[in-house]
């Protein structure tokens, strides 16, 4: 059985994440140390995201506790993060849902910015640091890298990749219309995460050159510093975002962090700017998900809100389009992922199966070459039991895709006394035709 431990943006803060992604020891060894019954562990570690994806030995009992317990424990372990400060910022996935979960993990659609193509070569990474470790399984191998083929078709078929920052893109498209002098704006970003990069290299492009940043969490020095711009402390946030020309929008954070009143006051404290002065006109972009601007700021003198919804609204179609066709290419490779791995399940009986009939079947072809027979028999016997096979092995497929492998087996094991060995692989192609 195949279960996920996740944190990710979107149940963990920052803090807590930032936490994590930095362990003092690999976590995936830790987690396949605590009992026999870990078949298998890799862990995807972002500044985003943290995830560690278990692989159980199912038959044990409650198989899917032990290793939520196996990798909390390891966390603790490597980060120093305890099970109860991870308490409500972690999920568990579990069964058939794994797959689709990292699938659309691998493709960019769990993403801060929806599409990115860093988390792709992360996932992969992740799986060579496990093999490097010991610590995969056939089954996370499979797994894997299947979720790398899904990201490919996504990012080869669809405009995911390019959706993401688009918003920001459109955002400013939008904004152009009022703007006669980029150059000239005071622009307050509000946010630091992967929107807030995007939009301070898409304002850069256009010539805006006097930019600030705020963080409600207080990340905005690290982010300042490593893009060469002023920071504004909390403390003199609204009068910065009362003086500003244009203000955007872009952080996670679950309450909002514009309103009104906010900007109801005059510019005190702003350098530069003289007391009481208002901004004759101010144009603030919310790219948050979810809303970070009050929409009550549209009824602020001198203001003008654009969101996500007016922005969604003035979107090609493709890029709109193209969150949706890759969660369904995401499905689709999950599916199929899925029975692909029931079709396993019924391999050892398909090969008891085969093995048993070619056996009747070569003790047939040597009693007819006994009796002098000129290969036509021979031709005829194999052509016979291929066909005979055909419907049984095809039907095993089907029954195993609907979960009903274990009938299948079960009828083998009373029909022709078959005992089916876990570990048999099936017999070669070739000893369909020949002897």
């Amino acid at each position: 059985m195949l279960l996920c431990v996740s944190a990710s943006h979107k149940t963990a803060s920052f803090d807590l994440l930032e936490r994590l992604s930095a362990p003092s020891a690999r976590v995936a060894p830790l987690i396949a140390e605590h009992h026999e019954c870990v078949q298998g562990a890799v862990v995807v570690a972002t500044c985003n995201r943290f995830e560690a994806y278990v692989d159980m030995d199912e038959p044990v009992t409650a198989a899917g506790t032990v290793g939520v317990e196996a990798a909390l424990q390891a966390i603790e372990a490597a980060t120093g993060v305890t099970a109860g400060e991870l308490a409500g910022s972690y999920r568990v996935v579990s069964g058939p849902a794994v797959a689709e979960h990292l699938f659309a993990v691998a493709a960019g659609l769990e993403s801060v910015v929806v599409g990115e193509g860093e988390i792709a070569g992360q996932v992969r990474r992740a799986l060579t640091e496990a093999r490097a470790d010991g610590t995969t399984s056939p089954e996370l191998e499979r797994l894997f890298q299947r979720a790398s083929e899904a990201q490919r078709d996504v990012k080869n078929t669809t405009a995911l990749g390019r959706a993401g920052r688009s918003l920001v893109r459109l955002g400013l498209d939008l904004a152009a219309s009022r703007i006669a002098d980029w150059g000239a704006l005071r622009v307050l970003l509000v946010g630091t995460g992967a929107y807030a990069a995007a939009t301070l290299a898409a304002l850069r492009d256009r010539g805006a050159t006097d930019i600030t940043v705020h963080s409600p969490s207080g990340r905005g020095e690290r982010f300042a510093l490593k893009h060469g711009i002023d920071v504004v402390t909390a403390d003199a946030y609204p009068a910065a975002a009362r003086m500003a020309d244009l203000i955007i929008t872009c952080t996670t954070a679950e309450r909002q962090v514009l309103d009104a009143d906010v900007l109801g006051g005059a510019g005190e404290g702003v350098p530069g700017c003289p007391v009481g002065t208002a901004v004759p006109h101010r144009l603030v972009i919310d790219l948050g998900l979810p809303r970070n601007v009050n929409p009550d700021v549209a009824g602020v003198p001198g203001t003008e809100l654009l969101d996500l919804e007016t922005i969604r609204l003035h979107a090609p179609l493709e890029e709109l389009q193209a969150t949706d066709a890759a969660r369904a290419l995401v499905q689709d490779a999950a599916r199929r992922f899925l029975a692909a791995g029931e079709r396993r399940t019924v391999a050892p009986a398909v090969t008891a199966l085969r093995r048993r009939t070619f056996e009747v079947l070569e003790e047939e072809v040597a009693r007819a070459r006994a009796k002098g027979d000129d290969g036509r028999v021979e031709e005829a016997l194999r052509h016979l039991v291929g066909r005979l096979l055909h419907v049984p092995t095809t039907r095993a497929h089907e029954l195993a895709e609907d979960g009903r492998g274990d009938e299948y087996v079960r009828a083998l094991e009373t029909l022709l006394g078959l005992r089916v060995e876990p570990g048999e692989q099936d017999l070669p192609a070739s000893r369909d035709l020949a002897g």
